[in-house]
């Protein structure tokens, strides 16, 4: 029998763990790969016991880009065929970006192409110090065409131009200096420094969480005027009303842990 090409586990706390799950080729890219990934995004969007998702990868990688053979197959393949497997990556990348849990890469040796998409899509990135990456796709003759929204608006569009035309390698350390990750790590510090930050999520309302999530995707990039303004008004008062904010300030007046956090 096979092994998954994508392995999930959930601890008490509504953490779940996704797992790449293809070592052998660098966790890189292929249909079915992407289908698997896709299936389990759509089953943690539905799930409301979801808190936090990490998403990790086995072995010596997270994700080396596309794979090869899966590249080879490509290359024979019409225009419109090219089209139809760019979607599916296209689509998997704003599912990540939209899952309404907050989400945390965890990132190990190469995360390269489609790699560098999939961190630039979690909201909070925690990178090994070896780690390395790339957006080599212009020595292939090609372009970093489904992960450049996510890209760009992780390290902005004047570091893009000069990564997206270099393809050169980018080290860790500039990785953060760029925005494309949060937090550098020694890798046997890897996993405490995501359960760090995993455990700072925790301590805020589920609910409020996801509003907070979406409130920076719909805010972003707007101009501030009196609609944006109303809109950000009534949405502070449906939170003060919600059965969350009720919690929190009553928690907070009461000098006691809020019934959603870990450390109650």
């Amino acid at each position: 029998m096979s092994q998954p090409l994508i392995s999930m586990s959930t601890d008490t706390r509504g953490v779940v763990t996704v797992t790449l799950n293809r070592p052998h080729v660098h966790n890189a890219f292929d249909h079915a790969l992407i289908a698997e990934l896709s299936d389990v995004l759509h089953q943690l969007e539905r799930d409301p016991s979801v808190r936090v998702v990490v998403l990790a990868a086995a072995g010596q990688s997270f994700c080396a880009g596309a794979d090869l053979q899966w590249m080879k197959r490509m290359a024979a393949h019409t225009e419109a065929q090219n089209f139809k497997d760019a979607l599916q990556l296209a689509r998997l990348l704003r599912q990540l970006d939209t899952l309404p849990h907050p989400t945390v890469a965890r990132v190990q040796g190469a995360a390269f192409g489609g790699g560098v998409g999939l961190v630039a899509c979690c909201d909070i990135a925690v990178a090994a110090r070896g780690a390395q990456f790339a957006l080599s796709e212009v020595r292939l003759g090609l372009i970093p065409a489904t992960i450049g929204p996510y890209v760009i608006a992780a390290m902005g569009p004047r570091q893009a131009r000069r990564y997206f035309t270099t393809g050169e390698r980018i080290d860790a350390e500039t990785a953060l200096r760029l925005g494309l990750v949060h937090e550098v790590a020694d890798l046997y510090d890897l996993d405490q420094a995501v359960e760090r930050v995993v455990a700072e999520l925790l301590q805020g309302a589920p609910s409020a969480l996801r509003a907070a999530k979406r409130l920076v995707a719909d805010m972003a990039g707007r101009e501030i005027d009196e609609a944006l303004t109303l809109e950000t008004a009534r949405r502070i008062a449906a939170a003060w009303a919600s059965p969350e904010g009720q919690e929190g300030l009553a928690a907070f007046l009461e000098k006691r842990m809020p019934k959603w956090s870990a450390r109650q």
